[in-house]
């Protein structure tokens, strides 16, 4: 057993999407947890990325307004809120405004992303 303490300085790697100005930065992944991952990710205002989400997740925005768009409609948070995507969900994410946030997956997002038939929404993203 253990106790970890994280910020948005801790992820090792932050990874960006394209050229965009879209970071992702694990701190709780396959190597400190059999069974869930935690980030941080950071938009500018006005990015987006269309993905398909292959684990369940919640988003928790610390900064900024999020709104993630579905076939469930759109669903908006600010600072304080959050919102819970299931898995199989196909959704557009975009940042409002500048937008800092934490993500919560069960199981960890990259390797059932990887193992995924959307496995190619993967190569989008490089070290920052």
């Amino acid at each position: 057993m253990s106790v970890k303490h994280f910020t948005i300085k801790d992820p090792a790697t932050w990874h960006q999407s394209g050229d965009q100005q879209i970071f992702l930065g694990d701190v709780v992944d396959a190597s400190n947890s059999d069974t869930m991952s935690v980030g941080f990710a950071r938009y500018d205002k006005g990015e987006n990325n269309e993905w398909t989400v292959t684990y369940d997740e919640v988003l928790v925005v610390t900064k900024g307004v999020f709104t993630v768009s579905s076939a469930d409609g759109a669903k908006t948070a600010k600072a304080g809120e959050l919102i819970f995507l299931t898995n199989g969900s196909k959704v557009v994410y975009q940042a409002e405004e500048d937008t800092e946030l934490v993500y919560v997956t069960y199981p960890h997002w990259f390797d059932a992303q990887r193992d995924s038939e959307h496995a190619d929404l993967l190569d989008r993203f490089h070290p920052a």
